[in-house]
């Protein structure tokens, strides 16, 4: 089973990024997405896969924290 965790972007020079996953901070490739700052994005190992909502990053988030962390 795989887990892609949701972040947001907090910066971009178009190839990658740096992206918080709930305070934690990593830079991540973005080239496969159209991602900006301020979008959250699903994360693969290492790759922003797939750019979501925020209420869908943050129930996401709460079901990490209740179930996982």
């Amino acid at each position: 089973m795989c887990i892609a965790i949701p972040g947001k972007v907090l910066s971009t020079d178009g190839i990658s990024g740096e992206v918080d996953f709930m305070g934690t901070r990593r830079k991540v490739r973005l080239d496969l997405v159209d991602a900006k700052v301020g979008d959250w994005v699903i994360v693969h190992v290492g790759s922003a896969i797939e750019v979501i909502d925020e209420k869908t990053a943050l129930e996401t988030i709460e079901i990490f924290e209740k179930y996982l962390l």
